[in-house]
C-alpha cells in the first residue's frame, strides 16, 4: 500500500514555507532569501515519508496586491489550495500574528480540508508567546493539530514529516521516488540566479527585476550552457546590477553557476546580460516564462 496526496503550503509573506519545503524534500527546490515575497510561482516539491509520497505546493506568500505581478502571485498562492488533501499554514512565530495571518486563517477556516497549523522559527520565537498564538488561531480556525517546528535548524520536523504522511490518502505515487520537484531545468536555473540578485542586492534592488532563461543547451562534453537575460525596469538599476566594472555581475554569475553545477549535477557555463526592460512586468510573455498566469 502505497499513499500519495497534495500538501498547500501557506502563509504570509517571509514565513519560511520555501525553507520549510526544501527542509521536507531534504534538499533545495525553492530559492529563499531575507527578502518578502521572494516566491513567485507555484513550484512542487516531492518529499518522501515511508510508503507516502508528499506533493508539496510551495505558494507565493499571500499579501494586499496592488500591482498585476502582485495580483498574479496571490492569485497563484490561493491556486496552488486547489484539489489539495491538506493545507498547511505557516506562520513566523518570532514576527507573530498580525492580519496578513488571521485574513489567512479565516479564509481557509470554512475549507472542508484537514488542515495544519504550523509555527515556524521557534528557535527564534518568544516562548512565552507561542502558545498565545496557537491558541487565538486555533480559536479562528479548526485545525487538525499544531506544530512548532524550526524549518532552519529541523526542529520538530519529523513529528510534521510523519503526520504530514498519515494525512495522505492511499494510491499509487505521482513522481518516481528519486524525483524532488515538477520544475524543469529551465526555471530552476533562473529562480537560482534571481536568488543571487535578491542575496547580493537584498537592499539595493527593489522587485523590478526578473530573470528569464532564453537557452538551455546540453552540451556534448555533458555541460549545460545557459544563457539568461535579468531584466530590470530603468538605466540605474542595470548599473546596481552590473556593479563597478562589472564585478557584481560576476559575482552573481559564479555563485549561480558553483549552486547550478551542483543542483544539475554536472558542470555548468552560465552567460548572464542585464537588459533594461520599462514595464517588464506588464508583458505577457514574461508571465509566461516566469510561470504565472495573467491576470487583469
Amino acid at each position: 500500500m502505497t499513499r500519495c496526496g497534495l500538501v498547500a503550503v501557506l502563509g504570509a509573506p517571509n514565513a519560511g514555507k520555501s525553507t520549510l519545503v526544501n527542509a521536507l524534500v531534504g534538499q533545495k527546490v525553492a530559492i529563499v532569501s531575507p527578502k518578502a515575497q521572494t516566491t513567485r510561482t507555484r513550484l512542487l516539491g516531492v518529499a518522501m515519508e515511508d510508503d507516502a509520497q508528499l506533493l508539496l505546493v510551495d505558494t507565493p506568500g499571500i499579501f494586499d496586491p496592488k500591482r498585476r505581478l502582485d495580483r498574479a502571485m496571490v492569485a497563484a498562492a490561493w491556486g496552488g489550495t486547489e484539489g489539495a488533501d491538506v493545507l498547511a499554514l505557516v506562520v513566523d512565530a518570532k514576527g507573530g500574528l498580525g492580519p496578513k495571518v488571521t485574513d489567512i486563517a479565516e479564509r481557509i477556516a470554512d475549507r472542508p480540508e484537514p488542515k495544519f497549523l504550523i509555527l515556524n522559527k521557534v528557535d527564534l520565537a518568544d516562548k512565552p508567546k507561542l502558545l498565545i498564538h496557537a491558541e487565538k488561531l486555533n480559536a479562528l480556525v479548526q485545525f487538525e493539530a499544531t506544530y512548532f517546528i524550526s524549518a532552519s535548524t529541523g526542529d520538530g520536523l519529523p513529528e510534521l514529516k510523519r503526520a504530514l504522511a498519515a494525512a495522505m490518502p492511499e494510491g499509487p505515487w505521482h513522481f518516481p521516488e528519486d524525483q524532488v520537484s515538477d520544475a524543469s531545468e529551465r526555471m530552476l536555473a533562473a529562480e537560482v540566479t534571481r536568488e543571487q540578485l535578491y542575496l547580493q542586492l537584498h537592499a539595493e534592488l527593489p522587485y523590478a527585476a526578473t530573470v528569464e532563461t532564453e537557452k538551455f543547451v546540453d552540451r556534448s562534453d555533458g555541460a549545460a550552457e545557459i544563457h539568461q537575460q535579468i531584466l530590470v525596469e530603468r538605466p540605474t538599476q542595470r548599473a546596481i546590477v552590473l556593479g563597478k566594472g562589472g564585478t557584481r555581475i560576476k559575482e552573481i554569475g559564479a555563485r549561480a553557476r558553483a549552486e547550478l553545477a551542483v543542483l544539475l549535477d554536472r558542470p555548468v557555463h552560465l552567460y548572464l546580460h542585464v537588459k533594461v526592460k520599462p514595464g517588464w512586468d506588464e508583458d505577457r510573455g514574461v508571465y509566461r516564462d516566469i510561470g504565472l498566469d495573467w491576470v487583469d
